[in-house]
C-alpha cells in the first residue's frame, strides 16, 4: 500500500483572524499562530500567572513612559505569525494598537514551564526571524532568566534564524533591557 505524505495546512493572519470572527475560536481559547501553524497554549499555573504578573510590572517601571507592557497579547510579526508572549515591550500609547496589533517590540518575555523546548527552540528561531533583538525566558523549571539576543540567520533553526548570544542567569544577577540600558533588573524580581 502506497502512503501520501501529509501536508500540514498553514494558515496566514487574515485567516487567523477570520476563524476568530466566525467563532471556530472560544474567546479565550488559547491559540497562537506561530510561523503558519495554529499553536495550543498548555494550561498556565500559579507560578506562571505570578511570573507574567512581576515581569509586567518590573518592566513598566524600567520603561516608563513612551512605552506599552502587554500581557499575554497577539504581536503581528509577519504574515504568517501572531504569537502572545507572556509580556511584550512595545514603543508608545496603548492607544496606537486600537486598530493593529504592534509588529515590533523592543522586548518580548516568555514564561516557561512546560512549555520551555518550544519557547527556546520555535518561538526563539520566530523571534530572532522577525528581528526582535531582546528577548527572555523565565525559565520556571531552572529557576533562571534566559537572555537570548543578537538575531543572526542559521538555516539548522525551524525558521531559519537563531540568537547568536545566550546568557543564563541566576536570582542574584541583573539584566538590562537593550532598549534601556541604563536600567538595572534584579532576575530575582521576576522571578515568582
Amino acid at each position: 500500500m502506497n502512503r501520501i505524505p501529509l501536508e500540514p495546512r498553514r494558515w496566514t493572519r487574515k485567516e487567523y483572524a477570520r476563524l476568530g470572527e466566525c467563532g471556530i475560536f472560544d474567546h479565550d481559547e488559547p491559540v497562537e499562530l506561530i510561523g503558519g501553524d495554529l499553536i495550543v497554549s498548555e494550561p498556565k499555573g500559579t507560578a506562571h500567572a505570578t511570573a507574567v504578573g512581576l515581569v509586567q510590572d518590573a518592566l513598566r517601571v524600567a520603561f516608563g513612559p513612551g512605552w506599552t507592557v502587554r500581557a499575554q497579547a497577539p504581536v503581528a510579526l509577519d504574515e504568517e505569525s501572531e504569537p502572545e508572549p507572556d509580556v511584550a515591550v512595545v514603543p508608545g500609547d496603548p492607544r496606537e494598537y486600537r486598530d493593529e496589533h504592534p509588529s515590533q517590540a523592543a522586548l518580548l518575555v516568555e514564561v516557561s514551564e512546560s512549555s520551555l523546548v518550544l519557547d527556546r527552540w520555535r518561538k526563539g528561531s520566530l523571534y530572532a526571524r522577525a528581528g526582535v533583538r531582546d528577548y527572555w525566558i523565565v525559565n520556571l523549571i531552572d529557576y533562571v532568566l534566559e537572555v537570548y539576543r543578537e538575531p543572526l540567520h542559521d538555516v539548522s533553526g525551524p525558521f531559519g534564524w537563531r540568537y547568536g548570544t545566550v546568557e543564563t542567569l541566576t536570582s542574584d544577577a541583573t539584566v538590562s533591557p537593550l532598549a534601556k540600558p541604563e536600567t538595572h533588573l534584579r532576575v530575582a524580581e521576576l522571578l515568582p
